[in-house]
């Protein structure tokens, strides 16, 4: 952060510092020295005993609503951020203090461009959630259809880039001053929130992610999410068709209805992952509701997660390996997708995988979490230079938060089972005869548009040798060492052919006995010799000095 930019936010950056000092982070305020004086004027009170986690996840939930929605989306980060802190952080808490309706219709006649009575029939002004970046509330429109309507906190666009840059700020300060934080690359990751929650700021995403998911889903009779009145939506205000349903923790259901719901909703994601590439991002308990009919509906689509083929079919292959307990394999994948550094250990990798898949997906102990073990591999991949897509980190969140609902509603919930079909069905038009000959007439047309085109390439080099226009270009790599090499021996040699003539013709001088005389011999002689050593002494020395002598 500039320090203009520093100063402009300096009140909200006295409030941060506050809050870490309490927090136990005074020690950390001292290497960040931020402002000569700034945190020295705060008192910290002494923190709790808890781990450092613990503590990062209580400043963030006090620092208020953009810091707790960035923490959400960093638990998103597990391939490069602690998996320690990655859990903490999944325990923030979305719900925040309500504001008066007064402050937030400000922005429903802003955005709708009418009053609340010329758009609705009715409108319930107690909300019935309150979230970092929105409030919800129920309404009538004048044709009878019951709606929510979503409206962004006012003046939250202001104060979400003022935090966020402050959150730049100090990522960048533990990133350069901490030891320990060195090897997270704590600035990109928040970089990437940045970008994140800006984009959720804008409603129009959220509800073109809702649509497309329902044109998408094959199964809307089990699961799917509300529809959205797109005339009355905008930037900051979306209205969506009222689900009248629970959650999953309050809904009261037989045993066995419980367990169709459950299979329904983790078919769903894992369809949405493996076959759609288009997943929701967050689906936790408070973001599914079970309908009175019996379906669940998805809420909250600000965060969606998107999977190109070659991501799907590489993640299916790794699902089929961490089924299989396949360490070599699972490494081998995410070393193809993610292209790995030159320090990435790969013995070691299948070590720490196959400890991982041990503890965390290992059906001999009864401990089936895929999710979770999805969410090692990916920190495990990160430690190594093994980057994958952010879409993959979205998935394993993804897959954590259906299987936790699910098993809300079913304690011997297993997601291999509803996984399985899929799985299968997956692999059969990847190798089937479909598949082969879907890839053949792939193969055949790639043969027969280059058989089409070689004529012209051909008769195009011709021309271009017809025309004396066709040069051809080497270029040598690595052999500077090389040159230099020949041209210091070429030096060499020629100083050595001149002392020997040099010696040569001083001796022949010297037999002479020639005129004038140095010390009894011809002088002419006796300075050839000289020359002659003096050039010597100098090839001798340069040999010496670079150490060419060996």
């Amino acid at each position: 952060m500039k320090p203009l930019t520093f100063l402009s936010n300096a009140s909200r950056a006295k409030d941060i510092f506050a809050v870490l000092a309490k927090h136990g982070f005074a020690n950390l305020l001292t290497q960040l020295d931020p402002q000569e004086g700034l945190w020295k004027r705060i008192i910290p009170q002494p923190a709790e005993r808890r781990t450092i986690w613990e503590r990062i996840r209580l400043a963030i939930e006090e620092l208020g609503p953009t810091f707790v929605k960035a923490g959400q989306l960093m638990s998103m980060r597990p391939d490069a951020l602690p998996h320690a802190l990655i859990f903490e952080l999944r325990k923030l808490q979305n719900a925040v203090r309500p504001l008066p309706f007064d402050e937030m219709s400000l922005v429903l006649v802003e955005e709708l461009e009418l009053t609340t009575s010329e758009v609705f029939s009715s409108f319930d002004e107690t909300p019935i959630a309150s979230a970092s970046l929105a409030q919800v509330y129920f309404a009538t429109l004048p044709d009878g259809r019951e709606v929510a309507v979503k409206i962004q906190r006012p003046n939250l666009a202001r104060t979400v880039h003022a935090d966020l840059d402050l959150l730049a700020w100090f990522a960048s300060q533990l990133h350069q001053r901490i030891e320990g934080l060195k090897p997270y690359d704590l600035p990109s990751v928040v970089a990437e929130v940045k970008d994140n929650l800006l984009r959720e700021l804008d409603f129009r995403h959220e509800a073109r992610n809702q649509q497309y998911f329902n044109a998408l889903n094959p199964h809307p009779d089990r699961v799917y999410a509300p529809s959205v009145i797109s005339e009355l939506s905008g930037e900051r205000v979306l209205v969506m068709e009222r689900i009248a349903g629970v959650t999953v923790g309050t809904a009261r259901l037989a045993p066995a209805e419980a367990r169709r719901i459950a299979s329904n909703g983790a078919a769903s994601l894992i369809h949405q992952v493996l076959i759609a590439g288009f997943f929701h991002a967050d689906p936790h308990a408070g973001n599914v509701l079970v309908t009175p009919d019996g379906r669940l509906c998805f809420l909250d689509w600000g965060m969606a997660g998107n999977l190109t083929r070659r991501l799907r079919l590489g993640l299916a292959d790794l699902f089929l390996a961490a089924v299989h307990q396949d360490a070599e394999r699972i490494v081998q994948i995410a070393a193809d997708l993610g292209s790995p550094g030159g320090r990435a250990d790969l013995r070691a990798m299948e070590r720490d995988v196959t400890l991982a898949l041990r503890e965390d997906f290992n059906s001999s102990i009864g401990r089936v979490q895929l999710g979770r073990a999805m969410l090692k591999l990916l920190f495990i991949f990160g430690q190594n230079g093994i980057n994958i897509t952010r879409d993959y980190s979205l998935m394993a969140k993804a897959v954590l938060s259906i299987e936790e609902v699910a098993r809300t509603l079913d304690p011997e919930f297993d997601l291999r089972t509803e996984a399985r079909p899929i799985l299968t069905q997956l692999q059969k038009d990847r190798t089937g005869p479909r598949a082969i000959l879907r890839e053949s007439r792939t193969m055949l047309r790639s043969l027969l548009t280059g058989a089409r085109e070689l004529p012209a390439e051909i008769f195009r080099i011709v021309r271009r040798i017809e025309h004396d226009d066709l040069t051809i270009k080497f270029q040598h790599q690595g052999l500077e060492d090389l040159d230099n090499a020949i041209s210091s021996a070429s030096n060499r040699l020629t100083l050595g052919v001149i002392i020997g003539a040099l010696i040569i013709g001083s001796s022949s001088i010297v037999t002479t006995g020639i005129r004038p005389h140095l010390f009894g011999y011809p002088a002419l002689g006796i300075i050839g010799y000289v020359i002659s050593a003096l050039l010597g002494f100098y090839i001798v020395w340069d040999i010496i000095r670079h150490g060419r002598h060996r």
